[in-house]
């Protein structure tokens, strides 16, 4: 199924998705892997192609990983947020994006699929045209792959809780990834969405974030 959609439309209402996930719909693999052979077109630097996707399916490693990300996420939460300034549009969202995150946390599990994007070489304590180049050559193809699940009538999160302390070595040994020489970019929950109708989300107005010619 492919949603009629315009470019504009695809764009501005692709959202990381979480309690509009459909976990008692089974996923094609045939459908990911369309998705995933657009997400190959996106940019990478020098050609490099030192991408990998790892889909988990099975129910006891989706399981074993869906730990690993709430446990971490117990950490994450119990930190202080962000503070904002007084009127900010931000402070006002945060108990409904809070909530949400919270129920993925807990159903994570529950989603028929579960994706690790990876990139070859490892990515900390580099320097920063290194780093850039590195995660420039995975992050563009992570989020063609989200569009093209929008597409479908599909959707994701895009999270990285599992990665705190030792969780990126956890998932790892789990997967069979070779720690030494890979590094995981992102869990991603797939599943079709409840309804496929999204509205673009309210984000601080253009002038905010725009430079010309200096900061």
């Amino acid at each position: 199924m492919k949603l009629n959609l315009t470019n504009d439309e695809l764009l501005s209402t692709t959202r990381s998705v979480r309690k509009r996930l459909d976990f008692d719909r089974p996923v094609e693999r045939a459908v990911v892997e369309e998705c995933l052979n657009l997400a190959l077109q996106a940019p990478t630097g020098s050609n490099s192609q030192g991408w990998h996707w790892i889909i988990v399916e099975d129910a006891a490693k989706r399981k074993a990983l869906s730990d690993i990300y709430k446990e971490n996420f117990k950490l994450y939460a119990s930190l202080p947020g962000r503070k904002y300034a007084d009127g900010d549009q931000r402070i006002a969202q945060m108990p409904k994006v809070r909530d949400s995150a919270m129920f993925l946390a807990d159903e994570m599990h529950r989603a028929p699929m579960l994706m690790i994007p990876c990139i070859e070489g490892r990515l900390e304590n580099v320097d920063v045209a290194t780093g850039a180049g590195g995660w420039g050559s995975l992050l563009p193809a992570v989020w063609s792959f989200m569009l093209a699940l929008r597409s479908r009538g599909m959707g994701s999160a895009w999270t990285t809780i599992h990665l705190i302390l030792d969780g990126e070595k956890k998932a790892a040994e789990i997967l069979g990834i070779p720690q030494d020489k890979i590094t995981q970019g992102g869990l991603f929950p797939i599943a079709y969405t409840v309804g496929t109708e999204f509205k673009p989300a309210k984000r601080l107005p253009l002038e905010k974030v725009l430079h010309w010619d200096k900061w």
